[in-house]
């Protein structure tokens, strides 16, 4: 969806491929295939065949690879480094290239103390991630490592805010473009990013910009791929790094600054640049779930669940929403944004969102989950 999305905004036609069905990208895209590249390769080559990129929205190492071998010296720009995604996918081998670069990141076990995190290196979102108090957790936390086949990383617990830049290379330099704040829901999944001016000081902002593209250029990073830090009381720290189109924080970042990411990475896989530069200003970005009466923010999991979604202008008051509400509707999911000069201003705009679903969907209320505080 975040693909059609931006690429709709970009202005460039798009064609989705997807297995399944009911993929909400199928009903916001210009040409729908359900087809599964894997089980018919010569079907989706002659689609690929038609389009002047192509970028997957996907982590099954089988497509990735069919896809990269597919592509290679077709003409058709494939916007993914599998050798980039490959580092990122594991967590012991990207925080080695982050050490040697110097990249400030969580303490080591031992060393560090309790409280400590305890997850597999290779495992995609909260998978197996444990928070360890004692020696007990720790080893509860590995055996659940274990079962999943996969290799442990312990470091220590950090606490602030979350935060993430995206950047993108040409495979030997690179550029990193705008900070994004992400707010977690209960469950611990994104339910808004910020786009906003102040995340950082000047200070902050220019090391976590060289933190990506060091990083970026030290794996030959020719795609675009994001950086997960946290903002702690001693300064940043960086968590993770993910070599694939984010599936949240590029619109956050066009609806603040018009900056689309999208058309950054086709322009940089041409060897062209848009010449476009961020504006100033503010954008918030969130998803939401009205069900039973109740309207509720919520992660990104639970708005994966929309059904033939399209996008629209101005529902509810916002600038730009994708969901598969309809006037009545008893349960539905939907992604909103809303552009400001000001944090201030991009704050009320939402208010004014939450307080128009209320109103129209007749809401008895409204409930706004966060994490739980360690």
């Amino acid at each position: 969806m975040e693909a059609a999305f931006l690429g709709h905004k970009a202005g460039f036609e798009t064609v989705v491929i997807d297995r399944r069905p009911d993929a909400p990208a199928l009903s916001i895209c210009d040409e729908p295939h359900v087809l599964d590249p894997l089980e018919d390769p010569e079907t989706a080559s002659s689609i690929f065949s038609t389009c002047d990129a192509v970028i997957p929205a996907c982590e099954e190492l089988d497509l990735l690879g069919l896809l990269d071998s597919m592509l290679a010296g077709s003409g058709v720009p494939f916007l993914f480094d599998l050798h980039a995604y490959g580092i990122s996918s594991s967590k012991n081998e990207s925080n080695r290239v982050m050490e040697s670069v110097g990249v400030p990141l969580p303490g080591h076990w031992p060393e560090c103390g309790f409280p400590v995190v305890v997850k597999p290196s290779s495992q995609s979102g909260s998978i197996g991630v444990s928070v360890a108090f004692s020696q007990e957790d720790i080893d509860r936390g590995l055996a659940v490592v274990e079962s999943l086949g996969d290799e442990p990383v312990i470091q220590e617990f950090v606490h602030g805010k979350s935060l993430s830049i995206e950047v993108i290379g040409d495979g030997s330099r690179a550029r990193a473009y705008v900070t994004t704040e992400i707010v977690l829901d209960h469950k611990y999944d994104c339910k808004m990013v910020r786009c906003v001016p102040g995340l950082l000081d000047a200070g902050g902002e220019e090391l976590f910009a060289r933190i990506g593209t060091d990083v970026a250029e030290a794996i030959g990073l020719s795609a675009l791929m994001d950086v997960e830090a946290i903002l702690t009381p001693k300064g940043l720290r960086v968590l993770e790094i993910d070599a694939r189109i984010p599936s949240q924080t590029p619109a956050a970042i066009y609806t603040a600054t018009g900056l689309n990411l999208l058309e950054e990475l086709v322009f940089t896989a041409l060897g062209k640049e848009t010449g476009r530069a961020p504006r100033g200003g503010s954008g918030l970005y969130w998803h939401l779930h009205f069900k039973d009466g109740v309207l509720m923010t919520t992660g990104e999991k639970e708005f994966a669940k929309v059904r033939n979604p399209r996008m629209e202008n101005g529902l509810f008051g916002s600038d730009d929403s994708i969901s598969d509400y309809s006037p009545g509707k008893g349960e539905w999911h939907g992604t909103f944004m809303v552009s400001a000069a000001t944090p201030e201003e991009a704050s009320s705009r939402y208010d004014a969102v939450i307080d128009a679903v209320m109103r129209e969907c007749d809401a008895r209320s409204f409930e706004d989950g966060v994490p739980d505080v360690i």
